[in-house]
């Protein structure tokens, strides 16, 4: 009885060791497994946009996700897609990207 209890013990950590670095190497390959905005910013801060990343809405999240990055301090901003100016930045991306 007490070697199986051993082999019950040894095979959980096991599997508790796999699904850790399963979910880390995923992380490692920019594989987000949850929506990583939770506020958005709505105000206009244009100038002070860097670079944008649109992330579209998949399985972990729902929504399509705005990300901004700041040019002086390369922080990330979430940013609000109903807002009337992050619209605008959106449709200049894209129409940057067809030509």
């Amino acid at each position: 009885m007490m070697i199986s209890r051993v082999a019950v013990t040894s095979f959980l950590v096991l599997l508790t060791y796999l699904a850790i670095t399963e979910g880390v190497s995923l992380r490692s390959l920019g594989v987000e497994l949850h929506c990583r905005c939770i506020q958005t910013e709505s105000r206009p801060i244009g100038r002070h946009i860097e670079k944008v990343e649109l992330i579209p809405a998949n399985s972990h999240c729902e929504e399509t996700e705005i990300i901004a990055t700041l040019k002086r301090t390369g922080q990330e901003v979430c940013l609000d897609p109903e807002a009337p100016w992050v619209k605008k930045v959106i449709e200049r991306i894209m129409s940057n990207r067809r030509r």
